[in-house]
């Protein structure tokens, strides 16, 4: 996996994969956002919502660990082994909107990690141990989290979106 030396490369990856991530959605039509196609596993409200629910929790676990809130990851309804069902849970909770509207949530939700990462400590942000809701078994600090929910899917689903488009006949 992809490391930073600091919290400024970190940052500009975040934001230069979110901006490449997101122009994918300037041509989809908002009729076309729930249209599925053939070899990719969501549509492009699904590749959305994914986010927006995986970024919100990441700021949600922040937050009511601030506020001494215990956390249970991902969440208190679902458990590592029912991702299934997170994720449907993220097309109920999003997929309504228009995907304006999901791209707006989005952009604001990028803007609030930012300056959350902004914020951190260097030793908060790149040492195992520092956030409750970060201490698994596997020991990863928060940025690690941060990029496997923001940095890696921006580029995996990036990828989705094209081939969906592809197989649609517009790339």
């Amino acid at each position: 996996m992809q490391g930073y030396k600091d919290k400024t490369e970190f940052i500009e990856e975040l934001k230069k994969r979110y901006l490449l991530y997101d122009q994918e959605f300037n041509d989809i039509k908002e009729e076309e956002k729930d249209l599925r196609q053939p070899g990719v596993d969501k549509t492009p409200s699904q590749n959305i919502s994914y986010q927006l629910g995986w970024t919100h929790l990441l700021l949600q676990w922040e937050s009511d660990e601030s506020k001494g809130i215990e956390v249970k990851t991902p969440t208190p309804e679902y458990k590592w082994n029912n991702l299934g069902g997170l994720y449907q849970s993220f097309y109920n909770q999003y997929g309504s909107h228009t995907l304006q509207e999901q791209r707006e949530l989005l952009r604001n939700q990028v803007d609030e990690i930012i300056n959350w990462i902004e914020s951190l400590d260097d030793d908060i942000l790149f040492i195992p141990g520092k956030r409750k809701w970060a201490t698994t078994p596997a020991q990863w600090p928060v940025w690690k989290w941060i990029h496997i929910n923001t940095v890696a899917p921006f580029k995996n689903f990036r990828a989705q979106l094209r081939k969906w488009k592809k197989e649609k006949g517009t790339a």
